[in-house]
């Protein structure tokens, strides 16, 4: 199936809303987790809509992407969700993403 490149984009900007809303829902899910098990975390997800910001010479702080993913200041949700990695979850860091 031929998709035209304005459909491809509407398309691909619809499933990377509805993955940003799905990790907004999923606070018991931890960025570690995410980073052990895919490879990527929220963090992740806003460092890359920072770089295609930039690339196009859209203004976006880190801070403003952080949000964008999040749905509230980075901060705010550490404080509200975030918890203390465990013993097990820093080693399988160290196992997968060394250097990380």
């Amino acid at each position: 199936m031929a998709i035209d490149d304005k459909t491809r984009t509407e398309l691909e900007a619809a499933a990377f809303r509805r993955l940003v809303e799905h990790l907004r829902t999923r606070t018991d899910v931890q960025n570690i987790d995410l980073m052990n098990l895919a490879g990527f975390c929220r963090n992740c997800l806003s460092n890359w809509l920072k770089d295609a910001a930039d690339a196009q010479g859209v203004p976006l702080s880190k801070d403003e992407s952080r949000e964008a993913v999040y749905g509230m200041p980075y901060e705010t949700w550490k404080s509200k969700h975030q918890g203390t990695a465990t013993p097990e979850q820093l080693e399988a860091m160290k196992k997968v993403h060394p250097g990380h």
